[in-house]
């Protein structure tokens, strides 16, 4: 076991100096993960108090309920993945559990302690595909804790062996914590799973959990610096739930238990990523899903986490809509949190924020601008730059999404179910430039909001910083030099996109081609009804709301559409949507501008465009 250890320890990257656990410590008696002994009292107390956390209640009691009459979960995989099965571990486990302890009722002690005892005996929780261990980990651990004083002496030994010996020590593997190196969300998952899982059992191997707690702290610190400067996350929305969800999940019971976080939510960025995904969101309700993200929106629970620590209860706007949707969230195995995380803010307070653009740089830069955060029909554009080198990346750098009039008129299909591919013997995750992940239809340039230069596909190793923008309410901009995702293909390569006194999106292109005729193919994907209107445009039509396309090029443009329907078997199929924009064949050396108009208006009066070096921008 030591040199076991002592060979992970010295196979880690080199960390700055961190706060950890001394050997000397020690931990109060169960429950000590995120709800301390008698805390239920306050819990009870909220969800009598205000109508909207009673109501959140009552959906995660009822949900228990629910799940009094499933089955047992089975060890099942999904192609390599036990992942989905892990997931529901976490749902039923904290529903179950926060049930017990806030009713006292026994059927969901009985219910939960069954379900760990089956999962328990599980020949082992897939640790060739770690999140899987790491999320049943994280899920046996709090039903562990928070039953523990009830569960007899027989079902507390089966289930803690299974936490230590499925859970924590597979992780002591090096062909199983790769992830300790990771800069992604598979270290911000894994961590916190682990680290439940050690303080789970930690009067038993004290000294194994304290290496597997410190071991946390240190690492975790790799994937917390890709939020820096600004907050912006280089996975996109989707992974934003996933993996920051779990950074707050790991960072929240170190200060439930330890009293302090240890610096880590001073690391630069980290407290303002919750800007960014409040942003994400357009008016619509649908998330600016770039990278591998799916096209849906939905409430955040570590959003009133960060609410708290910030002490801005407008960071809840978006949050708070979720909330009076109608809907009870119970799909979400991470609800019960929220009752835990959110600092007791009255909804009432909650107030949309005041500035209409938000941009963040990174790894992978964002800018997202609206017209009104109460306004359901506001015009809304989330641009990005960066790279499809980036986890989880498309070749995207340049697209955008655009909204007006309650549509989403210029979308994202976002991702693309991972075993789909899988199965079919698609290798999805090199990201080399002939990867094969290229040829998947969702992932390469062809099928973005953005440029495909001589039909060839983006430059992995390019990246797009944002360069310039503006928070001025007449001229919401964002800059981005995408140059170096043409190498080859053209000089330079400049986008902006600007929402103009509030009435109509531009979008400008400024190009200098090389030494050679170049073919430039400028795209927009819609779910909306197209129809070519002249030479130079373009009308969309959708739920009775309409969107013209207005080109205006140096040179004659030959306006197109192009089925969104692949050949290839393994694509997704991408019914209900179409391809459109144009093709402009410039001459060797060309150097000018494209602009096109997004017009929810027909009367709209568009002003004089300025080169991009002249627009007005922010400090």
């Amino acid at each position: 076991m030591r040199l076991t250890m002592l060979f992970m320890i010295l196979s880690l990257p080199v960390f700055a100096q961190t706060d950890t656990l001394p050997k000397s410590t020690e931990v109060p008696g169960h429950p000590r993960i995120l709800l301390l002994k008698g805390e239920e009292a306050q819990l009870k107390k909220l969800a009598a108090s205000d109508a909207v956390w009673r109501k959140m209640h009552n959906a995660i009691i009822a949900e228990s309920d629910m799940m009094l009459g499933l089955p047992n979960l089975q060890r099942e995989l999904e192609g390599r993945r036990l992942l989905g099965v892990s997931r529901e571990c976490i749902r039923r486990l904290f529903y179950l559990s926060y049930a017990w302890r806030t009713t006292g009722d026994r059927k969901y002690f009985t219910r939960a302690e069954n379900e760990m005892l089956a999962i328990a005996a599980f020949a082992d929780w897939n640790p060739s595909h770690f999140l899987d261990v790491a999320e049943m980990t994280l899920g046996m651990a709090i039903g562990y804790d928070w039953l523990y004083n009830a569960l007899p002496a027989s079902s507390r030994k089966t289930i803690s062996a299974a936490i230590l010996e499925k859970g924590v020590k597979t992780s002591l593997d090096p062909k199983n914590n790769g992830w300790l190196r990771a800069t992604h969300n598979w270290n911000q998952v894994c961590n916190a799973g682990m680290m439940y899982g050690a303080l789970a059992i930690y009067e038993q191997r004290p000294e194994l959990a304290l290496q597997i707690i410190n071991r946390g702290i240190t690492t975790i610190q790799l994937p917390m610096a890709d939020y820096q400067p600004g907050g912006a996350y280089p996975e996109g929305y989707g992974y934003w739930g996933y993996g920051t969800s779990f950074n707050v999940l790991f960072i929240s019971a170190l200060e439930k238990l330890f009293g302090k976080d240890f610096g880590l939510t001073e690391k630069p960025g980290f407290l303002q990523t919750a800007g960014y995904l409040e942003n994400m969101t357009g008016p619509t309700g649908a998330p600016f899903n770039y990278s591998d993200a799916g096209n849906g929106g939905g409430l955040n629970t570590a959003m009133f986490w960060f609410a708290g620590k910030q002490k801005d209860p407008s960071l809840l706007w978006v949050e708070k809509s979720w909330l009076e949707s109608g809907k009870t969230h119970t799909r979400d195995r991470l609800l019960p949190a929220i009752m835990l995380w959110n600092n007791n803010i009255p909804l009432s307070s909650v107030q949309p924020p005041s500035a209409l653009l938000w941009t963040g740089a990174g790894r992978n830069p964002v800018a997202m601008m609206r017209t009104s955060w109460t306004d359901k029909n506001a015009i809304f554009v989330g641009m990005k730059g960066g790279s499809p080198s980036v986890n989880h990346a498309h070749m995207d750098a340049g697209s955008f999404v655009m909204e007006s009039d309650g549509v989403r008129w210029a979308m994202d299909f976002g991702m693309q179910d991972y075993n789909s591919l899988e199965s079919k013997g698609i290798q999805i995750w090199g990201r080399a430039q002939n990867s094969q992940r290229w040829e998947v239809f969702r992932y390469n340039n062809f099928v973005h909001n953005t440029l495909t230069v001589n039909g060839h596909l983006q430059t992995v190793e390019g990246d797009a910083p944002i360069t310039a923008f503006n928070r001025g309410e007449d001229f919401l901009q964002a800059t981005t030099d995408i140059t170096s995702l043409y190498k080859g293909d053209l000089e330079k390569a400049v986008r902006g996109i600007a929402i103009v006194n509030k009435q109509y999106v531009l979008v400008r292109d400024e190009i200098v081609a090389p030494q050679k005729e170049t073919v430039i193919r400028w795209t927009l994907l819609t779910p909306a009804d197209v129809k070519i209107t002249g030479d130079n445009t373009a009308e969309f039509s959708k739920n009775g709301q309409s969107l013209t396309l207005k080109v205006d090029a140096p040179l004659p443009v030959r306006m197109k559409t192009w089925s969104t329907q692949s050949d290839k078997d393994y694509d997704a199929p991408n019914k209900g949507t179409i391809l459109t924009g144009f093709e402009m064949t410039v001459p060797a050396g060309f150097k000018g501008a494209l602009n096109v108009y997004l017009l929810p208006k027909k009367d709209i009066q568009t002003a004089a465009v300025k080169a991009l070096g002249e627009w007005p921008a922010s400090k």
